[in-house]
């Protein structure tokens, strides 16, 4: 299947994004990346980044669209389902970019607020951790949102893989936190061989990169520790 008609699983909602025709409703306020707010035909409502209003990157090839695609694919070989669905397409008024579920939300809330529920701290955690196995250079605050229903997303997943150490989030207060025996499983299995769909979507020094990070984790057990004055933080925070 060619790059930009790549669908992660056959399961309805990411065929529906795939495939349904799609109306344009207009610019998403704030967006540093041109994100459009769309509607699928007799479907929900999407987030679509095209290629073509990414802003040039220093430490980041073009093409964030297939990072975003690959944290998605990442998450959910870790059995994490955090990341709302997502696919590529290239028949979409502005070209080739990503294709995400728009996830509506109850009341806005931001991680600083969600740390204050103990409820979410496991969930908090697991991003915590996968944004350690990828390398997120931009976990912003305002990138975990709370659906309707009360689950967590986490979006904005595109600042991902590069090979050289790059992790910059707001999420440092689960350090000792123990990962699961079943995550460490899982960890263990990508540390061996990451699945063709994703290194696909990456360099090869990135797949190595990726491969070298889950083993560590896996190994490891649980979240590191870091010193206060180690954190490294994006910004704005929020």
């Amino acid at each position: 299947m060619p790059e930009d008609q790549r669908t992660p699983s056959p399961a309805p909602l990411t065929e529906l994004l795939l495939r349904a025709p799609a109306e344009v409703i207009g610019l998403i306020p704030g967006s540093s990346n041109g994100a459009l707010l769309i509607v699928l035909e007799d479907g929900p409502l999407a987030i679509y980044k095209p290629v073509r209003f990414e802003r040039p990157l220093h430490d980041f090839p073009p093409g964030l669209h297939r990072r975003e695609l690959a944290s998605f694919l990442v998450a959910r070989a870790l059995g994490m389902e955090f990341i709302p669905p997502i696919v590529l397409r290239s028949d979409l008024p502005y070209g080739v970019g990503s294709i995400q579920l728009f996830i509506a939300t109850d009341r806005p809330r931001h991680y600083f607020e969600m740390l204050e529920e103990a409820e979410l701290h496991p969930q908090l955690a697991l991003v915590a951790a996968f944004d350690l196995v990828v390398n997120n250079a931009d976990r912003k605050a305002g990138h975990l949102i709370a659906g309707e229903d009360g689950h967590l997303y986490a979006i904005d997943n595109a600042l991902t893989f590069n090979a050289r150490p790059k992790l910059r989030t707001v999420i440092w207060e689960f350090g000792g936190t123990p990962i699961a025996d079943e995550l460490q499983e899982r960890l263990a299995v990508l540390s061996s061989r990451v699945d063709p769909e994703i290194g696909g979507l990456l360099q090869e020094a990135e797949v190595d990169a990726l491969a070298a990070r889950a083993s560590w984790l896996a190994r490891a057990g649980r979240l590191p520790q870091v010193d206060a004055e180690r954190r490294s933080y994006p910004w704005p925070l929020v």
